[in-house]
């Protein structure tokens, strides 16, 4: 927690110079002479950039941290963030960092044990916070998480794959191919998650109406089909049925299309 308060200090500091700057910016003669001045509450380009730089500098700090807390406080100031518009490359990197951690940067105590850096549910929650976050390097950054379908909490996984569909990317069929790879993991240990099968069918639907779309019907379909049938449950089973026939269309358009 050291770490935290370190960089939440530090944070804090530098978001003050930033106020102190300002105010006295405002006092001097050449800032008196200009004819147009910010309205009372209102920022300058200057404050409102070097405060998103502070901002941006707190979650990353925090982000890299050792601990939970630190990491839980790193989130929570991307998402003020991102819900006030500002969405910089910065956030966006330590979002990446935190949903590739465990898998990237594995810390063990003493070197042995358990990793001590694995946190499922920050990752979960950078994972839906990148779908705000649409880029190459977000999408490559979801993609990796799926191809550690093997050892990733399915929670993780389903949260990815629905922020992928948010974003859209799918160019050769990148996405859906990773989609489809992580739901046939589950499909091969006989293991049925509600969770991720309906945040597949949100993805397929989402990819299927935004450029460039999907290719590979035939796998979407096959994938579909696995959800209608097992152990997951009544709705889910509905659910890949009636977007199934939603898709149809799509298909007979991209079909038409290429023809």
């Amino acid at each position: 927690m050291k770490l935290a308060i370190r960089a939440a200090l530090t944070a804090a500091i530098a978001i003050a110079s930033i106020s102190a700057v300002a105010a006295q910016a405002a006092t001097t003669p050449a800032a008196q002479a200009k004819p147009a001045q910010p309205k009372s509450g209102e920022k300058t380009v200057e404050e409102a950039y070097l405060q998103e730089s502070a901002e941006a500098q707190m979650v990353h700090d925090l982000a890299r941290g050792d601990d939970l807390e630190g990491k839980q406080l790193a989130l929570d100031l991307a998402t003020r963030a991102s819900d006030a518009g500002r969405n910089n490359e910065e956030i966006r990197s330590s979002l990446q960092y935190l949903v590739l951690e465990d898998n990237d940067l594995v810390a063990r105590s003493a070197g042995l044990g358990v990793a001590t850096n694995n946190f499922p549910n920050i990752r979960r929650q950078a994972c839906i916070l990148l779908g705000s976050f649409p880029s190459v390097e977000t999408k490559d950054a979801l993609v990796e998480v799926l191809h550690n379908s093997r050892t990733e909490d399915p929670m993780v996984l389903a949260e990815a794959i629905r922020s992928l569909g948010k974003i859209g990317f799918n160019d050769n069929d990148e996405v859906v191919h990773a989609i489809a790879d992580s739901v046939s993991h589950f499909d091969n240990v006989g293991m049925s998650e509600d969770r991720l099968a309906v945040y597949t069918i949100f993805a397929f639907s989402d990819l299927a109406k935004k450029s460039p779309g999907i290719s590979d019907w035939g796998l979407v379909s096959n994938t579909l089909l696995k959800f209608t049938k097992g152990s997951y449950i009544r709705k889910v089973q509905d659910l890949a049925k009636a977007t199934m026939m939603e898709l149809s269309t799509y298909e007979a358009k991209s079909n038409s299309g290429n023809k």
